[in-house]
């Protein structure tokens, strides 16, 4: 398995989608019951090859992520090649971007002193979907990217 599987919840949700997908392996109905009742590897097998298949196709449409951590704020762009972070230091005290209040007033007043701005880029160590999963397992959500193109203007 490349990723992990989904969970019975995210299964249940795609359960239209997991039928269609079962049905190209010419699997009906009547013969997933058959294998559910008698070959539960199987059935691992299977939900994991779709899960796979999920995980591809979700993150390989994800071009930004971010991540809240108290007085760092992590944002990053996936582009083909490079992989590019801003993180966002606040000195201002008892600061923590993931209060609704805290993270308004750095957007009304991004420029200033007491927020540090560093910027890098690197390339991908890993495919670039593992490196997005993996950012993702430790936290990062999925994002428009609004707020990093308006942080990177800022920063030039």
């Amino acid at each position: 398995m490349k990723y992990r599987q989904l969970t019975t919840e995210q299964l249940n949700e795609m359960h239209e989608e997991f039928a269609m997908f079962l049905a190209t392996q010419k699997i009906d109905s009547d013969k997933w019951q058959e294998i559910k009742d008698t070959k539960p590897e199987v059935v691992a097998e299977e939900v994991n090859l779709f899960s796979d298949l999920v995980w591809e196709k979700v993150l390989g449409k994800i071009n930004y992520l971010t991540h809240f951590v108290g007085t760092n704020l992590n944002l990053f762009r996936f582009d083909s090649e490079l992989i590019n972070r801003i993180v966002i230091k606040s000195s201002k005290e008892n600061f923590d971007f993931s209060k609704k209040e805290d993270y308004q007033w750095f957007i009304d007043n991004s420029k200033d002193k007491s927020f540090e701005y560093f910027k890098g880029q690197k390339t991908y160590f890993k495919d670039r979907n593992i490196e997005i999963f993996e950012l993702i397992e430790k936290g990062c959500t999925m994002d428009k990217g609004d707020l990093y193109e308006m942080v990177f203007k800022i920063i030039g």
